[in-house]
C-alpha cells in the first residue's frame, strides 16, 4: 500500500498534537486510497454538530466505469472519532490561530486511518528558518558522505 501524505503540512504549520481517526468511505474510494491515488493538498478538518468532517480532500474512484455518475471526488467525508476527541478538535478549531489539518492516510491492519494534527500556521520567518536548517542538514550529510 502506498501511503497518501500531505507533505506541505510540516513546512506550513508547526504541529502541536496528532490524532488518529477512521474514515467513512465508499468501497471504490478505499481501493483508490490503497493504491495511493488522491490528494490531501488544501484539505482541512472541521467539527460541526458534534461530528468531524474531512473537507477538500480529493479521492478519485478506483475505476471510473464502476463509480456512480453522481460521484464527487471532493465530497465531505465523515471522520470516525469518539465524542471526547471531537470536543477537543472543536475547541482547538475555535481557538485563534489553530487549524486542524490532515497529515496522512495509512493502513492499520485492514482499516484505513487518517492522521490529523492540531497545528499553528508558521510565519514567513519561521519558514525561512526551516529551510535554513534543512539545507544545513543536507550540507552536513554531503560532507560526511565524502
Amino acid at each position: 500500500m502506498r501511503m497518501l501524505e500531505n507533505k506541505r503540512v510540516g513546512f506550513d504549520y508547526s504541529i502541536l498534537e496528532e490524532i488518529e481517526a477512521g474514515l467513512e468511505l465508499h468501497g471504490f474510494e478505499v481501493k483508490s486510497l490503497r493504491k495511493g491515488l488522491g490528494s490531501l493538498k488544501g484539505a482541512r478538518v472541521v467539527a460541526r454538530g458534534g461530528e468531524a468532517y474531512l473537507v477538500g480532500a480529493t479521492v478519485p474512484p478506483w475505476q471510473m466505469a464502476n463509480a456512480p455518475k453522481s460521484y464527487d471526488p471532493e465530497r465531505t467525508r465523515k471522520l470516525l472519532l469518539n465524542q471526547k476527541e471531537i470536543a477537543h478538535i472543536a475547541s482547538a478549531e475555535g481557538e485563534k490561530g489553530l487549524t486542524i489539518v490532515p497529515i496522512k492516510v495509512y493502513n492499520r491492519g485492514r482499516n484505513l486511518k487518517l492522521l490529523i494534527a492540531i497545528a499553528r500556521g508558521k510565519k514567513k520567518e519561521d519558514k525561512r528558518q526551516s529551510i535554513r536548517t534543512r539545507e544545513e542538514k543536507r550540507r552536513i550529510q554531503r560532507t560526511l558522505k565524502n
